[in-house]
This record gives C-alpha cells, structure tokens and sequence, in this order.
C-alpha cells in the first residue's frame, strides 16, 4: 500500500463531502496514517478555532484508511463507538490527524486518533474508536 493508493481511496470510499474537507496523506506505516487537515476558514469558528465536527469526521476517515493500509485493500466496515476528548483548541494551523490501529480482528477493529496542531505538536484531541468489519 503507498500514498497514491491510500489517496485515491479517499474519492472511491467517501461522501463529497468528507472529500471537500481536503484531507491528505501525510505519512504512513504499517499500523497508522496519519493526515493533514489544512487550516480553512470555512471549517473554523469564531478566532480560527477548528471546529469539533471537522475533527471527528477527519478522525474517522483517518482510522478508516488505517484499516485499508493494515488490511492491504478497503473491507467495508462501520463506526460503532468513537470516543472523543477535546483537550484544547487548535487555531490558525494545519491539524495532523494520526490514526493508530490497536487490534484488527475478523469481525470488530479498534483504534486510537490523535490530531495534534501541524505547526507546534501539541496533542489538541484524542478518540478511542471500535469498527465493525462486515
């Protein structure tokens, strides 16, 4: 699996409108991906701040290709449980959305994300995830 497959993935797997967030591979291994969601006014609130909802959807769609890269190939699955920890703002910079593989099983996977700020590396959110494989 390499960049351009786990790119092409984000058009084949998403709704336009995860794609219109414009998230993008920053770096991968064998058990994470990580993405770069670019700072953007139309996803921010009021002084900059990155909004919740842009976090979450760019969490789960970050654990969704850490799935494809760990299986080698997109398998259908679904969110069952996210858990999420806001820890502190992030303002006016990219955010880096690391999803992290725990345990893939046959029928359930489970995962952590950590979106930190692009700029200074602080951690600015934190999400346990558990996936139904189908």
């Amino acid at each position: 699996m390499g960049k351009n497959e786990l790119e092409s993935a984000l058009p084949e797997y998403f709704a336009p409108w995860v794609q219109a967030l414009g998230l993008m591979v920053e770096s991968f291994d064998t058990d994470s991906v990580t993405l770069r969601l670019a700072q953007n006014p139309q996803l921010s609130r009021v002084g900059g701040m990155l909004c919740g909802q842009a976090m979450m959807a760019a969490a789960d769609t970050a654990m969704v290709l850490a799935l494809i890269n760990q299986f080698g190939e997109f398998r259908p699955c679904t969110t069952v449980q996210m858990n999420t920890s806001f820890l502190k703002p992030l303002s006016n910079q990219d955010a880096l959305v690391q999803a992290r593989v725990m345990r893939a099983g046959k029928s359930l996977a489970f995962g952590e994300i950590d979106i930190r700020g692009a700029a200074d590396g602080k951690s600015v959110s934190r999400s346990g995830v558990t996936y139904a494989l189908l």
